[in-house]
């Protein structure tokens, strides 16, 4: 005898905490990425005329950084499809930075 197919899985919700230090966010018109084989380092900068500072330091894993660029692939997608298309904006100072380990 077959067995009722069962209700698919409901999402579970999360409560997300925003610490009100972050809702500001943090700007960034550069980036530097390294990696090792355990995870992907992301360093957003504020690169200005003569000076320039780390904004945010993001550490994730390999998995997770491949998520994420699919997710970032996708809202351009998006974005494209309802604004229009773009072109890589002129990198400024040479270009983002992919450091050598």
């Amino acid at each position: 005898m077959e067995q009722p197919a069962q209700p698919a899985a409901q999402p579970k919700k999360i409560q997300i905490e925003f610490p009100p230090h972050l809702k500001g966010g943090a700007y960034a018109n550069n980036m530097m990425v390294m990696h090792t084989r355990e995870e992907f380092i992301l360093d957003f900068l504020m690169v200005g005329p003569n000076t320039g500072a780390v904004t945010a330091r993001i550490i994730m894993s390999p998995g997770h950084t491949k998520r994420m660029i699919a997710a970032l692939q996708e809202n351009m997608r998006r974005y494209e499809q309802q604004h229009g298309s773009l072109t890589a904006a002129e990198e400024p100072r040479g270009h983002i930075g992919f450091l050598k380990e």
